[in-house]
């Protein structure tokens, strides 16, 4: 440090030596020409400084009045259900919250979805609840009613019942989502009331987060908060386009920009099937299943280096009558391929129970085309969800 500020001060008297002996010998060198100043002409054609402004209100004006808050009156877990909840374990990691003797009111958001009274929320939010309040943004509060869960995508359907017409949200189209599109997410955070915050897609088709069996959430660092949950996430028309469902936390607090959203398609799916059925039926195959690699090809010597690799056939499952076995790959189901065990897994589970269909395999260097009645899927904890 000493150094520099010495090098600095030769450097400062050099210069000042130098300037004196110009101003001696030469001051007309010291004489500038006088600035002229000019005024650019405005580019053709560019619009006023108001005009480039953005605004997402009338977004949000479209879709907030559909936006409700749910609190669900709930009785205090045990510390087993607590540490057993994929939710607490995936918000809070290790620090799990300890239990409580006193009885809880779950806090989160809904989406008006029908004229009818249906509303969207998530499973979690309402799960185990003996009591389930709805309060809309006009400020009227109902009591609502359990239409029906769904825990292996964490959707629930509330419906309640007011006078009409009342605000219904409209839905976009989730499949049209790009990365870098402008998102908007609405709901009811740490119950402060409605509150409205902005932020782009981050990401389509996150999978193998621990939160639930069918994973397929839009990424977005909208801030997503406690009590969000279940609330819309819209686009700049003010449409539906996902379910407000989890964040990303060190600590199980509030935003790290990192939040997820069930899709608007897969959302509406769950929400006809508890509707018409009160519960959602899916297709199972039977299987135990692992990635195809490069090691899994020369094993088995295979003329297919894609897809998903059987490992165990469950007895009297309908792949064993289908006759798959231990150590086939399964390319393609019903024309639509596959190319990874959690991708077989929403594929089959699309499939209504019973239904018939065509399973392409690849044994060794044989290919085959099975047929395959498809059976019935009983539900299964998040943490579980790997066997198809």
């Amino acid at each position: 440090m000493r150094q520099t500020w010495l090098i600095f001060s030769q450097a400062t008297t050099v210069a000042l030596a130098a300037y004196f002996v110009v101003a001696t010998m030469k001051p007309e060198w010291l004489h500038h020409a006088p600035t002229v100043l000019a005024t650019l002409p405005a580019a053709v054609g560019a619009p006023p400084r108001a005009a480039v402004q953005f605004s997402f209100a009338a977004a949000a004006q479209a879709a907030s009045p559909a936006v409700v808050a749910v609190l669900a009156n709930k009785p205090a877990p045990t510390q087993r259900e607590i540490e057993a909840d994929p939710w607490l374990r995936f918000h809070f990691g290790k620090r799990l919250p300890q239990q409580q003797q006193r009885p809880q009111t779950g806090l989160g958001s809904g989406v008006i979805v029908s004229p009818e009274g249906y509303v969207l929320t998530n499973n979690h939010v309402v799960s185990g609840a003996t009591e389930i309040r709805v309060q809309l943004a006009d400020g009227r509060d109902t009591e609502a009613k359990l239409v029906g869960t769904d825990p292996e995508t964490d959707l629930a359907v509330l419906r309640i019942t007011l006078p009409a017409p009342l605000p219904v949200i409209h839905p976009g189209k989730a499949g049209e989502l790009q990365v870098g599109d402008v998102v908007l997410a609405i709901g009811n955070p740490f119950n402060v009331g409605q509150t409205v915050t902005s932020g782009i897609v981050s990401a389509l088709g996150r999978t193998q987060l621990g939160l639930s069996t069918f994973e397929n959430f839009i990424q977005t660092d909208a801030a997503i908060n406690p009590g969000n949950s279940g609330g819309a996430l819209v686009d700049v028309q003010g449409r539906l386009v996902g379910i407000n469902t989890a964040i990303y936390s060190r600590t199980g607090g509030g935003s790290l920009g990192i939040g997820f959203a069930i899709p608007v398609d897969s959302a509406y799916q769950v929400l006809e099937a508890l509707v018409k059925d009160g519960k959602v039926s899916r297709g199972w195959l039977g299987v135990i299943t692992g990635d195809v690699n490069s090691d899994v090809v020369d094993t088995l010597k295979l003329s297919v280096d894609h897809g998903v690799l059987v490992k165990e056939v469950f007895k009297a499952s309908p792949a064993a009558k289908a006759g798959l076995e231990a150590g086939d790959v399964v390319t393609d189901v019903g024309g639509h391929p596959v190319r990874s065990p959690r991708e077989l897994v929403n594929v089959v589970a699309a499939l209504k129970p019973e239904s018939r269909t065509v399973i392409a395999v690849q044994r060794g260097k044989e290919s085959l085309r099975l047929p395959l009645q498809v059976g019935l899927r009983q539900p299964q904890p998040a943490e579980d969800a790997v066997p198809e």
